[in-house]
């Protein structure tokens, strides 16, 4: 898609007053199966669930034919079969409902686990054909807090017995040729001890996401006073053909890090929200491209996990930038995302005694996300070459970089970068000082790296265009939507891999100790 469909996908044109501008530093704001069978032979049952997140096992799935028919590249008429899931994530064996609208008689459901499977970027594990199709209701909109609601009915139950842990697209084909359309769903790990872990971001899906007319950035009107202050899961995403932000900022991650063969485990930041213990003994977490939302019980279990060594690899910007709270639907828990943003004192869960939902920089209760992440949300829009100042770093071993080489494009359209007005962790290194103008503004995104006492190292990006850089093979224009070329992406994809194998070998700071080079780099103490 372009960047101006993306900005439009990410509201970034109402972000300016929402969110913030650069005006201020410190902003308020594979083969064909039977019908209903798996896809390829193999063994069903507990020990594709309980083993599929090990190396061996990763690479035994990684060897499996891929199917790329799992693309649409014509989605069909609007609205022509769409539909949702009613849970973001199950463990492998548990059921799941479909809620879906077709105007078609019948249509056909396709479950592709996405991963690298030579290329193909997904396999075919499971399909029922002929599924008996129904027009829903259209959607109401509950007006004290412009929340669109559904209430469409289960169309269909989906067993997961047999498949493999992992990040997956329901693909729904109208029979009758008229459209097609992906739900999203995580298949996750009940453990993630030895592996790292790629969690998934539906919460900042969500928030984007205009089906039904509404999202926590805008309404019918395009202005912020007819924004949603809750959003639910109980509807589409109206957006890369019901991909929510997969596609763009996760897909490319997941497929590079299956190629390389590491354990790995799948979650969604929700799941952390509710288990403290989940990330016990994970190698690794791995916030992906735009992880914006993030509720503090997410936060604090995965402040502790890097607190007992766990590493964590910030691969955007914006990242936990907004303060949420789920609360449940009609069907289910932790369904709906709420964020009242600047009108938290209307909040009647606040009124109540919770954290106010707005941004975690701000009061009350200000807790900026840089004592966690090392940098801090520091604008948008931009767009500048990204500018490596510390060649000899581990993160470039293999890339070939000299100090000052520079990479067009692949900074923006949101930064971020280390600012000691906030807490910052220390020791750090700013490894990449990339300078940008932001509306008038001068400023540096910063790829930086710090270490803890736990052992745990720390990375972070200071881009939001690092993960589709992952996919920037072209000559001088690879990535259609930025013209990022494909030395950007070798150098993205080599350094990107450095981290991803420190990363899993344990607690990075014990072979890869962070050296401050804040005074040099920005003359701080």
């Amino acid at each position: 898609m372009t960047e101006p469909t993306r900005r439009r996908i990410l509201g970034l044109g109402l972000m300016a007053a929402a969110v913030t501008s650069c005006g201020s530093r410190h902003p308020d704001s594979a083969p064909q199966p039977t019908p209903g069978t798996r896809a390829t032979p193999g063994t069903a049952g507990p020990t594709d669930a309980q083993h599929a997140g090990l190396k061996g096992d990763a690479q035994d799935e990684q060897s499996r034919p891929g199917n790329p028919d799992w693309q649409i590249t014509d989605p069909g008429r609007a609205g022509a079969v769409e539909g949702f899931a009613d849970r973001v994530s199950v463990l492998p064996g548990e059921s799941f409902g479909l809620h879906v609208s077709t105007s078609a008689a019948a249509y056909t459901v396709s479950a592709y686990r996405m991963g690298w499977y030579g290329g193909a970027r997904a396999r075919l594990v499971w399909r029922r054909e002929h599924v008996p199709g129904t027009r829903q209701a259209a959607p109401h909109v509950d007006q004290a807090t412009r929340t669109v609601l559904t209430g469409w009915q289960r169309t269909l139950a989906v067993d997961t017995a047999g498949w493999p842990e992992g990040a997956y697209l329901l693909r729904l084909d109208a029979e009758d040729g008229s459209g097609r359309s992906y739900v999203p769903l995580t298949v996750r790990s009940a453990s993630t001890a030895g592996r790292t872990v790629v969690m998934s971001a539906p919460a900042t899906w969500q928030a984007y996401n205009e089906w039904g007319g509404y999202s926590l950035y805008n309404g019918p009107t395009g202005t912020l006073a007819t924004r949603s202050l809750r959003v639910v899961f109980d509807r589409p995403y109206g957006y890369d053909h019901g991909a929510g932000l997969f596609l763009v900022y996760e897909a490319p991650l997941v497929a590079l890090a299956e190629k390389l063969g590491l354990p790995l485990a799948y979650t969604t930041g929700i799941d952390v929200a509710r288990d403290p213990g989940l990330l016990h003994g994970a190698s690794a977490v791995l916030s992906l491209g735009h992880d914006e939302y993030w509720s503090p019980e997410q936060r604090a279990n995965v402040v502790a996990a890097r607190d007992a060594g766990t590493n964590l690899a910030i691969l955007g910007a914006n990242c936990c930038f907004r303060r949420i709270r789920f609360e449940p639907t009609d069907l289910g828990p932790d369904r709906t995302v709420v964020c009242y943003k600047d009108a938290w004192a209307q909040d009647p869960g606040h009124q109540a005694g919770a954290p106010a939902t707005t941004d975690f920089r701000v009061g009350p209760g200000a807790d900026p996300e840089s004592s966690m992440l090392g940098v801090i949300y520091d604008g948008y829009p931009v767009d500048a070459p990204y500018v490596v100042t510390s060649p000899d770093h581990w993160a470039f071993e293999g890339t070939g970089v000299t100090a000052g080489a520079s990479f067009p494009h692949l900074v923006g359209v949101e930064y971020d970068r280390v600012d000691t007005a906030f807490p910052t962790p220390r020791p750090i290194e700013v490894i990449a000082h990339s300078p940008v103008v932001c509306e008038g503004r001068h400023s540096h995104s910063d790829t930086a790296y710090y270490t803890v006492p736990s052992g745990a190292g720390v990375f972070a990006s200071g881009t939001m265009r690092w993960v589709e850089t992952l996919d920037a093979n072209g000559p001088g224009g690879g990535n259609a939507d930025h013209g990022i070329d494909s030395h950007a992406g070798d150098v993205v994809r080599k350094v990107t891999e450095n981290v991803l194998r420190a990363f899993a070998a344990g607690p990075a700071g014990r072979t890869h100790p962070a050296r401050d080079n804040l005074a040099a780099v920005y003359g701080a103490a």
